[in-house]
């Protein structure tokens, strides 16, 4: 039964890694070029809206997803009533947001961004048509669908984003590219899915699938507003331009770890909900603690290289006027290490079904976030960065409490379970970094920081017997012989 679910398991994860890695892979290297044709300042004009345009997806979304996920015998009609709600917030907030428009201009004194905010508010009507579709295929764990389609719209959407900033079109390029990805992964969505929403909204569908959504969504807005809180008191205390920076260091510095968690995560999170379902606790146990090792394992070695070769990476890939965000990247790549224990916790209060214990955990963090928001605000952005390091840590200590409440997989197991890799992790960035600083060629320190962690990080995950390192060779090996 475990080997059965374990095997199902990684094929979904495979299909999610290759959806996820090809489009944040490419992401990435369109982001590269355009760092390269459009101010830090341009980007930092975005960044400034982001705040707005996530809380109202989150209001969009309203948790019915992972509510229709959660849900055991989900029928068409519970789909199809998701989907016209969706459909109908989207346009009403899009209302909202294109009379604020003004007031968000005259708050940050940019003219600019009144028709900015209008047009990439656009965006939430159109993704508001693929939220359901999505769900849907997640529910099949049908990741090679959404890689198609996914892949084709950025490949798309990033070459005219990066033909319209070579042509100097600046801060709209990246709309634009933002606003036709969106457009077209929700075209390919609804092209290569069949699914299509029956005539009907059933009020007892709403009422049923509401109590666990509106805590995800209550949850979901007061992540939102926190995380783009710091571009917003950064945009009105600094300039665009750090805001530019910040918000670039954050993206990447999250880049690693929350796209492999999402990858994990998304996979993994229909199969404990059939598994809880089931009444398999014993089972359950054992996958979590071998799903958090397996993200740990892989996040943990790749976030700590990131903060050690983070002014190489910046220099090489982004250039030299970038730099000024390198040792935001270092900071936030240790904070965002611990986005697997966090993740995996969260989802546990999930699959239980205890999105009250979720809400609770989300507000008790952010308040103690706000705390420390406010009083690292007046010593500049890098000490908002070590805030955001602090927070990270009360956050995993929190969520583990809440989620302890209903699995029994406290503290002390947790952290056993991830001792070995993040020793290994830590002793490989420590090699790299006294290593590095023996060599001045910033091209040559980031060829040798990449080999030398690899090779530290592989002998020392040998030396302690690490179970992952071990499947993560035989995988290789067996990859090898059947080519």
């Amino acid at each position: 039964m475990k080997e059965k679910i374990v095997s199902n398991t990684f094929k979904s994860i495979v299909w999610s890694a290759l959806e996820r890695f090809s489009v944040q892979v490419l992401q990435f290297l369109i982001s590269i070029i355009l760092a390269r044709l459009v101010y830090p300042s341009e980007f930092g004009l975005i960044a400034l809206l982001s705040i707005f345009i996530s809380i109202a997806q989150s209001f969009v979304e309203s948790g019915f997803s992972s509510a229709l996920i959660q849900k055991n015998n989900r029928t068409e009609i519970d789909y199809s009533t998701v989907f016209y709600f969706n459909v109908l917030v989207s346009l009403l907030l899009y209302i909202l947001l294109f009379f604020a428009a003004p007031l968000i201009s005259i708050y940050y004194h940019n003219p600019v961004l009144e028709l900015l905010c209008k047009w990439m508010g656009l965006g939430i009507i159109i993704q508001s048509f693929s939220i359901v579709i999505i769900t849907k295929l997640t529910v099949n764990l049908d990741f090679k669908t959404q890689a198609k389609a996914s892949l084709s719209a950025v490949i798309i959407s990033g070459s005219f984003g990066v033909y319209l900033a070579y042509n100097d079109y600046g801060v709209w390029a990246l709309l634009i590219q933002y606003l036709v990805n969106t457009l077209l992964n929700t075209v390919f969505l609804w092209w290569l899915s069949p699914w299509f929403p029956l005539p009907k909204f059933s009020y007892n569908s709403l009422k049923y699938l509401f109590p666990f959504g509106v805590r995800l969504l209550l949850a979901g807005i007061l992540h939102s507003v926190y995380m783009n809180l710091y571009s917003l008191v950064i945009g009105r205390k600094y300039t665009v331009m750090d805001v530019g920076y910040f918000s670039q260091a954050s993206l990447v510095a999250r880049l690693p770890s929350v796209s492999l968690m999402a990858v994990i995560s998304r996979a993994i999170y229909p199969i404990q909900c059939k598994i809880y379902n089931d009444d398999s606790v014993e089972l359950s146990h054992d996958l979590f603690v071998k799903y958090l090792r397996m993200a740990s394992f892989v996040i943990f070695p790749i976030m700590i290289g990131l903060a050690v070769l983070s002014k190489s990476l910046i220099f090489v890939f982004l250039s030299d006027r970038w730099l000024p965000m390198s040792e935001y990247l270092f900071i936030l790549s240790i904070t965002y290490i611990w986005i697997p224990l966090l993740v995996m916790n969260n989802q546990m209060l999930l699959v239980n079904g205890r999105t009250d214990l979720f809400l609770k955990s989300e507000s008790l963090k952010k308040i103690v976030g706000l705390l420390i928001l406010f009083l690292s605000m007046p010593y500049g952005i890098t000490m908002l960065c070590y805030g955001l390091l602090v927070y990270n840590l009360i956050e995993v200590a929190i969520v583990i409490y809440f989620s302890k409440r209903v699995f029994q997989t406290g503290y002390l197991t947790q952290f056993k379970a991830i001792r070995n890799i993040l020793l290994s992790s830590t002793s490989m960035g420590v090699i790299m970094y006294f290593t590095l600083l023996f060599i001045d060629d910033v091209y040559f320190k980031l060829v040798v920081g990449v080999l030398i962690g690899i090779l530290f990080y592989s002998f020392l995950s040998n030396m302690l017997r690490i179970k992952e390192f071990s499947d993560f060779r035989h995988l290789i090996l067996s990859a090898r012989r059947s080519s």
